[in-house]
């Protein structure tokens, strides 16, 4: 039996409303053979956990253009860890100030891929990631 395929929620949360990087890395993660669901624009940190967890996603990657990244990214961890669900990979991308980057991965995001970061770096580091994350489970 084949190893599961990656499986990815793509969301953008807040009222931002331009989600165009978004689509492309949900696109280039989907042609790279991981199974995307795009949540689509104007989630809540509620909303993009519950989907997570609904559809057993490997990992979530949220797209946040708005300047509250440091907001968003506590309350998902927040809600991971409040359902026992903290194995869930979270990775962003978007206008994120260099300076922010060591605070959100304190926090326990994976990484950030800023504007103008090859898909291909995003998809490989996300393949790194699933693949250790199931070696420890297994």
């Amino acid at each position: 039996m084949s190893e599961r395929r990656i499986r990815v929620i793509v969301a953008k949360p807040g009222l931002d409303g331009h989600d165009r990087g978004a689509k492309v890395v949900a696109r280039a993660l989907r042609d790279a053979g991981m199974e995307v669901i795009y949540t689509g624009l104007r989630q809540t940190p509620e909303s993009i956990v519950e989907t997570a967890i609904q559809e057993d996603a490997d990992a979530i990657g949220v797209s946040i253009l708005s300047g509250a990244h440091e907001h968003y990214f506590s309350e998902i961890i927040k809600l991971l860890k409040e359902k026992s669900a903290e194995d869930i990979i979270v990775f962003g991308g978007g206008v994120i100030p260099e300076g922010d980057i060591p605070r959100l991965k304190e926090m326990g995001v994976g990484a950030i891929f800023g504007p103008g970061t090859s898909t291909s770096i995003c998809i490989e580091w996300l393949e790194e990631e699933v693949r250790e994350k199931r070696a420890k489970e297994s």
